[in-house]
């Protein structure tokens, strides 16, 4: 039974990694901060040292939406690459030869064609409210990429995954992404019998999220077929909905029937982040939770965990 590593374990990602039914078939590692220290290089080195994983999922990292990223871009520069750094350079020089590096569809270029296909990272200017975020985990990507090249016995390779929702999510609309932040905000208003809702922008903007249990699926696909896995993967649906989508599905499932009203004046990001889902065929994964389905599961979470936890 092969040692698993998992940094971030009690992060959304890490925890539907953790719970998945396949979980059992390893023995998981699930280090919490005080623990696993990954801003200090010592305690990784210690840690590893220690424990002797055979594989390292790097899911740990600083996250949350736009708002959080144009707050404090120091950060979610300095800490997402620290812990990157620090993480795989100590599996590197301790001898581990199978990491997965979860990064993030924010590292494609700004202005790139759709859907986004793995080659583009590098080909373009970045989006500038989550600048910092993306160079940390280009970062991260390419020195896996880097160590993975000199020596073909190490391998480091990067799974960057469309947006995600789902169970242990952030609900706070201040730190959390869009999809988590609507939910909270819609069941909000039909509590209070609001009429109106705002959206940000034009509700136009395209955006692909995947039920984050789905990459727990795929991470475990992966570790049982991690040789024949591409350097750099992309995992998604490999299609999109709108904003205004996303709004009318939630409030379908809370059971609001308000109307929305858009606020022009708030950014948006990117017009569309779809990734490119070829490479992923080609692998042989697809996801399994629909739209509805997941927005029902999220929501159930929402009401136990957070608004009744």
């Amino acid at each position: 039974m092969k040692t698993v590593l998992i940094t971030g374990s009690h992060g959304m990602v890490g925890r539907n990694i953790v719970e998945f039914e396949k979980s059992k078939n390893y023995t998981l590692l699930t280090p919490k901060s005080s623990e696993l220290n990954l801003l200090d290089r010592k305690s990784v080195d210690d840690y590893i040292k220690l424990h002797n994983p055979d594989i390292v999922i790097h899911c740990a990292g600083i996250v949350g939406g736009i708002q959080a990223n144009m707050s404090n871009p120091v950060r979610f520069l300095v800490d997402n690459t620290q812990m990157g750094l620090n993480l795989i350079m100590g599996a590197k020089e301790a001898g581990v030869k199978y990491l997965m590096n979860m990064s993030s569809s924010c590292m494609y270029p700004r202005a790139a064609k759709n859907p986004l296909s793995e080659e583009l990272i590098l080909k373009g200017e970045l989006e500038p409210t989550n600048e910092g975020y993306a160079i940390a985990k280009i970062t991260a990507t390419r020195l896996c990429e880097y160590i993975s090249r000199e020596d073909a016995t190490y391998s480091y390779k990067t799974v960057i995954p469309c947006n995600l929702y789902g169970r242990y999510d952030k609900f706070d609309p201040k730190h959390s992404h869009m999809l988590p932040a609507v939910i909270k905000k819609i069941d909000e208003a039909k509590k209070s019998n609001h009429k109106t809702l705002d959206i940000w922008g034009d509700g136009e903007a395209r955006r692909e999220f995947m039920y984050a249990e789905d990459l727990a699926d795929f991470v475990y696909y992966a570790l049982e077929n991690f040789e024949n896995m591409p350097q750099n993967i992309n995992v998604g649906l490999g299609h999109d909905y709108t904003i205004n989508e996303y709004y009318k599905a939630i409030a379908e499932v809370v059971g609001y029937d308000g109307e929305f009203v858009h606020d022009l004046s708030k950014p948006v990001g990117m017009k569309q982040k779809l990734i490119d889902d070829t490479k992923l065929q080609k692998f042989g994964w697809h996801y399994k939770t629909s739209l509805s389905d997941g927005i029902k599961k999220t929501y159930e979470y929402y009401l136990k965990e957070v608004v009744n936890g």
